[in-house]
């Protein structure tokens, strides 16, 4: 007989108003990122976590951050945000945001968020009023902070999501303006998919002996997700393999990563002229157009998106059943966050990679990453050319020697050197 070790919610010190939003979301037990995460962050204490997407690591942060509001009354006088979590991108701050409401349901909170690519009037509207948790992007949260539009000296809570995605996104000094703009005296929370050099640097200059936890490690695993691999020969062919995707009834909701967001916007246009319910997802819309977009992937009037890697971390979408990389991540790492959008909350997924012999060398690195081959997989009647293996044939040494001529190069000059190449007249 085996006892089940397996932490309860209820053990982790959360008050009634939030285990009452986590049952009505139909969470049974925490995942190891919260079971680990939750406890020290209760007792005030700094973190860095090494946690990837899919790991339920937003409400690892938030319901902390949530009982902390509900217990420790506001200063008095104080209308700024006494929560920040910065995100690098829109859909990872609008992700969170929605998180931030949906285990807040029966809590008083007063929550905003600050993106690019919506009107700065109404977002300082919003910071005139008294706010309690702020989710922002650093960016546009420095252009506020330099007008003076923002105040952040009442921050308790300070959070870095993805940190290492804002620091490869050249945020390192937004980040650590803002950080200083925080008082002295709060609590830092940095979350990270990877722990190396600039972010162990970061972190000591940001936390204060800091809890460490280490869910992601530096191999990762999707054992929800069904990985599958296929060669096509070239462009053309790999078109002809999205096609039949669409087409086939396996595939529910799917996202398919393209390299650039022309090649979404021309995949998208493809897609829907082949009468699929198809949409294009990158950095060139305005967060509104964003905004609509994955809306209706949600509510299931879009059945494709086509998407740059501006998609890979933070859009959270629970039924999607497929992901498609048309083109393969140039950063083996991004890959994970690419397929990591299926196979989510407790469902299965699979996750197709298209490659030519052009980007054998791509398919090495994630394998590399992930510390296993990728499955090989064909479609019947589409399977690639069979690839031409050339080999050189060398002859044995006296077999050369018998082939080499005796006298002088039959181009060679009177005094023995290459006889010079005469220039074409024009």
């Amino acid at each position: 007989m085996t006892t089940d070790t397996t932490p309860a919610f209820a053990d982790l010190g959360l008050i009634p108003a939030l285990m009452k939003a986590i049952e009505g979301c139909g969470y049974q037990n925490p995942t190891p990122v919260q079971s680990q995460a939750i406890p020290p962050t209760l007792e005030g204490r700094d973190l860095i976590a090494s946690a990837n997407t899919g790991t339920g690591k937003t409400a690892s942060f938030v319901l902390p951050a949530l009982q902390r509001l509900a217990m420790v009354p506001r200063n008095p006088g104080s209308i700024g945000p006494r929560v920040l979590i910065l995100s690098p991108t829109r859909e990872l701050a609008s992700q969170s945001l929605e998180a931030v409401r949906r285990y807040s349901k029966f809590c008083r909170v007063n929550t905003g968020v600050i993106v690019g690519g919506m009107p700065y009037r109404e977002q300082r509207r919003l910071l005139e009023r008294r706010v309690d948790i702020i989710v922002a992007t650093p960016g546009r949260l420095i252009d506020h902070l330099d007008r003076a539009w923002l105040d952040l000296s009442g921050v308790e809570i300070l959070v870095l999501d993805e940190a290492d995605r804002m620091l490869d996104m050249g945020f390192l000094e937004p980040v650590e303006k803002i950080a200083s703009a925080c008082p002295a005296t709060r609590q830092t929370l940095l979350y990270t998919a990877t722990v190396d050099a600039p972010m162990i640097k970061l972190s000591a200059r940001l936390l204060k002996s800091p809890v460490r936890v280490d869910i992601a490690g530096k191999q990762v695993s999707h054992d929800a997700i069904e990985q599958r691999l296929l060669r096509a020969d070239d462009l053309a062919h790999k078109h002809r393999l999205l096609s039949h995707l669409a087409e086939s009834e396996e595939v529910g909701k799917a996202i398919v990563f393209a390299a650039t967001k022309r090649d979404a916007d021309r995949l998208a246009e493809d897609l829907g002229q082949k009468g699929h319910a198809a949409a294009a997802l990158h950095g060139d819309m305005s967060q509104p157009q964003r905004n609509r977009t994955l809306d209706a992937l949600r509510r299931g009037r879009i059945r494709l998106l086509v998407a740059t890697d501006v998609a890979a971390r933070g859009l959270d979408v629970a039924d999607i059943s497929h992901v498609i990389n048309f083109d393969l991540p140039r950063v083996a790492e991004d890959y994970v966050h690419r397929i990591g959008r299926t196979g989510r909350a407790g469902a299965t997924g699979i996750a197709i990679s298209f490659y030519t012999g052009r980007e054998i060398t791509q398919v090495r690195a994630i394998e590399k990453f992930l510390g296993k081959p990728l499955t090989a997989h064909t479609i019947p009647g589409l399977e690639p050319r069979p690839a031409v293996r050339r080999t050189l044939t060398v002859a044995p040494p006296a077999a050369r020697a018998a082939r080499k001529p005796s006298g002088p190069h039959p181009h060679a000059n009177v005094k023995g050197g290459a006889a010079p190449v005469k220039k074409r007249q024009a």
